[in-house]
């Protein structure tokens, strides 16, 4: 069975104006954004400069502000007039990954992009996570591996890199059912294991549930509405997510910038667990920050499914 394609890039908004921001809670992010769709490259050079080595910021910022369509343009003008910036070489890759995955750009012009920028700053896993983003799509099971090593090998707890991964191994479909033993289970636990205590890959479990939910329900193994699939109510299901609900409770930080990416995939997974009182936590927690994923997973309007169950679990009108 094939399947299902990768969540749609960048900013959604769906009829009823529910917005989703892949900038999350970042302002400067946004203002930096805004400035560049207007030809301020200046602006980016003073935001990646002040991240510095925060490479799960760093890989945020640069992966939010390469989605917008007119970034390579401004980012190629920005590698012109400073062609020893790496940070310019970086955002140029990273928008033409993007420009590749709509399909107006060669893959292996973004690739070999990506790898000059990797030359540049060594120590920067960005170029890698920008390379996985492409690979998701373009490349071979080993070759994904081969660059999330890379990743990690610069940064052992990269976020990003982490979800992307526990993404394609989900899609590596197995039997007819879902297996308690698939590998991407035995990746989120391995990865959770290996991280710090307040490591927020603590979540990575939960994360690997609701990835392999959407890859079951897309294929019609799982119902296509989670309320009416016994995924979530198994005994490693429970376990995975009360261990990633304490972690929230002793060590969930307000720092890191994927945060809000952690609390929807745990309030999603605790509702259908069957635990609205903590997911209502949560969602007081996530305020407006709603992601598209997993309330879109396999193929819901996730506007309308946050609401559904942020309404059914805090008593709030949609």
């Amino acid at each position: 069975m094939t399947p299902p394609p990768p969540p749609p890039l960048g900013r959604s908004r769906n009829k009823d104006g529910f917005g989703y921001d892949p900038a999350l809670d970042d302002t400067a992010l946004v203002s930096v954004r805004d400035a560049l769709a207007q030809g301020r490259w200046g602006d980016v050079r003073t935001l990646l400069a002040e991240t510095g080595d925060d490479w799960d910021r760093r890989g945020h910022r640069l992966i939010v502000l390469a989605t917008e369509p007119t970034s390579a343009g401004w980012a190629e003008d920005w590698r012109l007039a400073e062609p020893d910036s790496s940070d310019a070489a970086a955002l140029h890759a990273c928008a033409k990954v993007f420009r590749a995955l709509r399909g107006k750009e060669d893959p292996v012009v973004a690739r070999e992009l990506c790898r000059a920028a990797a030359r540049m700053a060594p120590a920067d896993p960005s170029p890698w996570l920008a390379l996985l983003i492409l690979a998701r799509r373009t490349g071979t099971d080993e070759e994904r591996l081969q660059i999330f090593d890379q990743v990690r090998g610069r940064h052992r707890e990269h976020h990003h890199a982490h979800f992307l991964m526990t993404a394609c191994l989900a899609e590596r479909q197995q039997g007819d059912r879902d297996d308690p033993f698939h590998e991407v289970y035995d990746f989120a636990s391995w990865a959770a294991e290996q991280a710090p205590a307040d490591s927020p890959l603590c979540v990575l479990p939960v994360v690997a549930h609701a990835e392999r939910f959407r890859v079951l329900a897309a294929v019609g193994i799982e119902p296509r509405d989670p309320a009416y699939s016994r995924h979530w109510g198994s005994r490693r299901a429970r376990q995975v997510m009360k261990s990633a609900f304490d972690w929230w409770l002793e060590w969930g930080t307000e720092e890191h910038p994927r945060r809000m990416v952690d609390l929807n995939f745990l309030a999603h997974a605790k509702y259908y667990e069957g635990r609205p009182g903590e997911a209502a936590a949560l969602f007081n927690r996530i305020g407006r920050h709603a992601t598209e994923e997993p309330w879109s997973y396999p193929d819901r309007d996730p506007g309308e499914a946050f609401r559904a169950v942020r309404s059914a679990a805090t008593g709030r009108p949609r």
